[in-house]
């Protein structure tokens, strides 16, 4: 796997923080967070396809805060790129 230069932003770590502390942020959301913050800058970590499906799931749900999907949205720029098969 390539390495993924891209990390997670001061307001977007806030708001990662923010959903793994609420009680009603859903486990998707949670997920999407916690890649959202392993990529912040003192982490090393990417996106996992696990995570990247869980931040999508946080995207698209009409339950889920502006905050976590900001999270969820950092995680998922995060993604390392596919190449061409």
């Amino acid at each position: 796997m390539s390495r993924n230069p891209r990390q997670t932003g001061a307001k977007a770590a806030a708001a990662a923080s923010k959903t793994l502390s609420s009680s009603k942020a859903t486990k998707a959301q949670k997920s999407a967070a916690g890649s959202a913050l392993s990529q912040a800058p003192a982490s090393t970590g990417q996106t996992s396809a696990k995570a990247a499906s869980a931040a999508s799931k946080t995207l698209t749900s009409s339950k889920a805060t502006k905050a976590q999907k900001s999270a969820a949205a950092s995680a998922l720029a995060q993604t390392p790129r596919r190449g061409k098969k």
